[in-house]
């Protein structure tokens, strides 16, 4: 809620807690009217009752026992709504009625109240339901826009404009580092496992969803991001770190540890994820000299073969 909209709501907000006093009142008083009719309905029925069996003739138990049964029927019907009554009216004292200056006081601290990290989602939400009596919406397809007239319950009116989404458009935007971090993926690997990997990498949706095959898909497609394509990555060589070390002849520690010094470039976009290679990068000159250096340090070990002792089992 921002600044301009709280100042708008802030007098309005006095009128729509008065008027939301006054209708808890008066619904209080309705329901004692209500009760108090059916008190009187009771007792009406109770005496009725009495009136019934006294008339009746003594000799004759089975009609005499069912008006007894009857009347006491009666009795615990009244005292079970003089019960009601009586809980109703203790719980009304305990009540406080809020002031107008209290009122005054609540609508100066609403933005307090609301930007308070420490408030509770379902304490807005009360004050949202207090305040607000009813949203009506409408659709500037021109503009692109919708617009939300606010109605609060002091009389006050808000009017709101918001950009309309798109279908397909996601309302929660999505950080760069995922758009690129998809991007790099897509070359080498399916929507199916790029969501293992964003998973894996505590990274969730726009809206704080788990990725699945089919979120990746549509998040491709929002963001222009091309997909997976087993030809298209044979024909620009894109290959992942296993592929790489093999086309290179060396193994994939090797190489890896060779990017990380930056003699080799890869995309590497997320921690726990594949490396990515352009084959033009295993095609230059560094390469070259890195499958070099690998392979004449393999003919040349760091200890000579004559110089290796031999541990010998046989003995006891």
């Amino acid at each position: 809620m921002g600044k301009e909209i709280l100042r708008v709501v802030q007098p309005a907000a006095v009128e729509a807690a008065i008027v939301a006093s006054e209708d808890a009142a008066r619904q209080q008083d309705d329901v004692l009217a209500a009760w108090t009719r059916d008190l009187e309905a009771a007792r009406y029925a109770a005496a009725r009752a009495q009136r019934q069996y006294d008339a009746t003739d003594p000799e004759n138990r089975l009609v005499a026992d069912e008006l007894e049964r009857r009347w006491n029927q009666a009795l615990q019907r009244v005292r079970e709504i003089e019960g009601r009554i009586e809980q109703h009216v203790r719980g009304r004292r305990e009540v406080v009625i809020p002031t107008r200056d209290e009122f005054d006081a609540l609508a100066a601290d609403l933005e307090a109240v609301w930007n308070d990290p420490h408030s509770d989602g379902r304490l807005k939400k009360r004050i949202l339901r207090t305040l607000i009596q009813e949203v009506v919406v409408d659709v500037d397809a021109a503009a692109g826009e919708i617009i939300l007239t606010v109605h609060w319950r002091g009389g006050v009116h808000t009017a709101l404009r918001v950009p309309r989404r798109r279908r397909g458009q996601n309302s929660s935007q999505a950080s760069t580092e995922i758009i690129e971090a998809v991007r790099v993926l897509a070359r080498v690997c399916s929507d199916e496992f790029i969501g293992g990997t964003l998973n894996r990498n505590s990274l969730l949706t726009g809206r704080g969803n788990r990725w699945t095959r089919e979120r990746v898909t549509s998040f491709r497609n929002a963001h222009a991001i091309a997909c997976y394509d087993l030809d298209t990555r044979r024909l620009e060589g894109w290959m992942n770190l296993t592929e790489a070390a093999t086309f290179l002849g060396i193994s994939a520690r090797t190489l890896r540890l060779a990017v990380e010094r930056g003699e080799i470039a890869a995309d590497h976009p997320l921690a726990d994820g594949p490396w990515i290679f352009d084959r033009r990068a295993l095609e230059t000159e560094a390469a070259s000299n890195l499958v070099t250096r690998v392979c004449r340090n393999n003919r040349h070990p760091a200890v000579p073969i004559s110089q290796k002792e031999t541990l010998d089992f046989s003995g006891t």
